[in-house]
């Protein structure tokens, strides 16, 4: 049962690159809250070396079970938005994104195309909202000896 959302846009860049089996190389960069005015795809730059691109549609959901990957990402010394995508026409597109260092690891195990990028102040601040509602770390405990 999701318990929370919220609406992004992610930041996709395209670099030419001089490599035998590619021209170019595809990554996302960053994230940003969409506030429902964003059109689907907006080309920010163009230049023969690289373009980026923001492209809505994506939606952060946060899901109980997934609590303890959620607060390892936001203690983190970098928290990072976990954003999946796949080529499409030519293009990447984004497909998922979650704030779960453990849902993040998934993505990038599973030989999807994946990039963790810098978590945005706002996001950061709506996480911990979440995490100060629904979740309590587990008390870490020392070893027992004897």
């Amino acid at each position: 049962m999701r318990l929370a959302s919220l609406d992004i846009a992610v930041l996709m860049q395209r670099r030419r690159v001089k490599h035998p089996w590619a021209d170019d190389a595809w990554s996302a960069v960053g994230v940003v809250r969409n506030h429902g005015q964003l059109p689907p795809v907006q080309q920010l730059e163009s230049a023969p070396d690289q373009e980026y691109y923001l492209v809505s549609g994506l939606e952060l959901g946060l899901y109980p079970d997934e609590n303890d990957g959620y607060y390892e990402n936001w203690v983190a010394p970098e928290p990072k938005v976990f954003v999946m995508w796949r080529m499409e026409e030519g293009r990447a597109v984004p497909v998922l994104a979650s704030v779960s260092y453990v849902e993040g690891t998934r993505m990038f195990d599973s030989g999807e195309r994946a990039d963790g990028v810098p978590m945005p102040g706002d996001i950061h601040a709506w996480l911990g909202e979440y995490l100060a509602a629904h979740y309590q770390p587990m008390e870490r405990k020392g070893r027992q000896h004897g």
